[in-house]
């Protein structure tokens, strides 16, 4: 049953920040606005991603511009990186988990706060294109496992086998020499989050990844997780996260840094102020990467992060701009 009709038939009816001196900042593009993107202007289209997917906002951005839907440009956007297998740590080609399973995590959310989310998803390509299914053809927001599995199979989606001969090398290789403790490389990402604003000024976003490398079997971080990983509010903005995901669940990352969108703070500042909430709860602690991006009604976009090496991508009429961090953690 689609979510409409599910809701229309249901009688039931839902009722209706501190400064850290060692944190550095994430080069970013936020004080610029768009050319004519105030208030009483029309809100022009723009594609932000973490990391430096230059193909995936180019992809993103060939929707926008020809006058495609937020939520079309940041599904195709991610769905670029999930089809490569040179990305290990998307799709297919993603590092698997300890027991050698590559499992896939996805969410994705519309103008209208529509989501639809899978969690620990086998066999499947295309994890955010199955999230757009169970958001749009069904009455639930998550999926999980094998009842994901079985649903994207009863979509159409085919069966792929998402272990490739590299990482499956690299896993057993890593069987091999550890004593089964999850690597975290500061320098290393495991996420592609994405937020676009089309030509009718509505936002979307979606977040993509196959999760921590070798981690333990049925783990999940926060990249499916509406609120921590993505969230998107269209009368304010859009914000999504990459790094270790569970630090992003303590604080509902992404729902706090749009909610200090609506009070006012640009996104620079409001992604700023959520890794700050993240490092209190972790003082001394550096052996860990957070990086969020955020982007507000005006087409205003900002970053921050922990640790040197995160960057992202924006794609705008105005071009394709790549924001590296620009400083790194200090003793």
């Amino acid at each position: 049953m689609k979510r409409r009709n599910f809701l229309k038939n249901s009688t039931l009816t839902t009722a209706g920040m501190l400064s850290v001196p060692f944190l550095t900042s994430c080069q970013e593009n936020s004080s610029k606005k768009l050319a004519g993107s105030d208030s009483s202007k029309t809100i022009r289209p723009i594609a932000i991603c973490t990391w430096n997917f230059m193909n995936a906002t180019a992809k993103a951005w060939e929707v926008l511009e020809k006058g495609g839907s937020s939520l079309d440009a940041v599904e195709q956007g991610v769905m670029v990186e999930e089809a490569d297998i040179n990305n290990e740590t998307v799709g297919v080609g993603g590092r698997p988990d300890r027991d050698g399973r590559v499992t896939l995590d996805a969410c994705i959310m519309d103008k209208d706060a529509n989501c639809g989310a899978v969690l620990c998803l086998e066999n499947i390509a295309h994890p955010i294109s199955v999230a757009r299914k169970v958001m749009e053809e069904t009455p639930h927001v998550m999926l999980v496992g094998k009842g994901a599995e079985q649903f994207a199979y009863e979509q159409g989606f085919p069966k792929t086998n998402l272990l490739t001969e590299k990482a499956k090398k690299d896993w057993l290789e890593w069987k091999k020499n550890s004593q089964y403790e999850t690597i975290i490389n500061i320098e290393n990402h495991d996420t592609i989050g994405m937020l676009a604003i089309d030509k009718d000024g509505d936002i979307a976003g979606a977040c993509t990844t196959s999760g921590m490398a070798y981690k333990m079997a049925g783990r999940v971080g926060d990249s499916p997780i509406i609120g921590a990983g993505l969230f998107v509010d269209n009368a304010v903005g859009g914000a999504t996260a990459t790094g270790v995901g569970e630090e992003v669940v303590r604080t509902v990352g992404s729902f706090l840094i749009v909610e200090l969108m609506r009070q006012g703070m640009s996104p620079q500042e409001a992604c700023e102020e959520g890794v700050k909430r993240i490092m209190e709860k972790n003082k001394d602690r550096k052996d860990f990467q957070i990086g969020f991006i955020a982007i507000n009604k005006k087409g205003e976009t900002g970053g921050y992060c922990i640790h040197p090496g995160f960057s992202y991508r924006t794609y705008s009429e105005e071009g394709h701009t790549n924001n590296p961090s620009d400083s790194f953690l200090k003793a």
